[in-house]
């Protein structure tokens, strides 16, 4: 499966794979070292854990080169009025009678905790590229499903956000 990323998505990631190879990469031989000058390899903690450290940065190395090189590149094509990538939709649902609100984001941002949906969930699927007063369904299985209104846009960018309402 491809991974849906913006170009900033991979920017970032490529920031952390240099950050890791240039300083943690070598903290981690570091500490490997100063551990294995410690003696007795099989008894040595200290020695374990460095090595177990070292590993998960070499891992997590790998992880994100492997998610850049795979990576489908997503722009947001959507037009002032209409919900897209990186928009806060403030929605109602039908059924609950309450409002929710949520930061429409790439999959590997997203964070239902705080909000923050992937434009590949059921609820970001539905709400992509419709507009603030529209009633639209959130698809959950073949025929199932819920209605919920979208009452608010806040078009977002680095510098500013503007707010659309119904």
């Amino acid at each position: 499966m491809y991974d849906k990323l913006t170009r900033k998505d991979i920017e970032k990631m490529e920031q952390e794979i240099e950050h890791r190879k240039l300083v943690v990469r070598k903290e981690a031989l570091e500490d490997v070292k100063e551990a294995r000058a410690h003696g007795d390899l099989s008894e040595n903690f200290e020695y374990k854990a460095a090595k177990k450290y070292k590993n998960e940065n070499e891992s997590r190395i790998r992880y994100l080169e492997r998610m850049i090189k795979t990576a489908q590149i997503v722009e947001d094509d959507s037009t002032e009025q209409e919900v897209g990538l990186n928009d806060t939709v403030k929605v109602w649902f039908e059924e609950e009678d309450c409002e929710e609100e949520y930061k429409i984001v790439t999959t590997v941002r997203s964070d239902a905790r705080n909000h923050m949906i992937s434009i590949e969930s059921p609820v970001g699927k539905a709400l992509m590229k419709h507009r603030a007063g529209e009633r639209v369904k959130v698809e959950i299985s073949a025929g199932g499903g819920y209605y919920l209104q979208i009452r608010e846009i806040r078009k977002s960018d680095d510098e500013s956000e503007q707010i659309r309402k119904f």
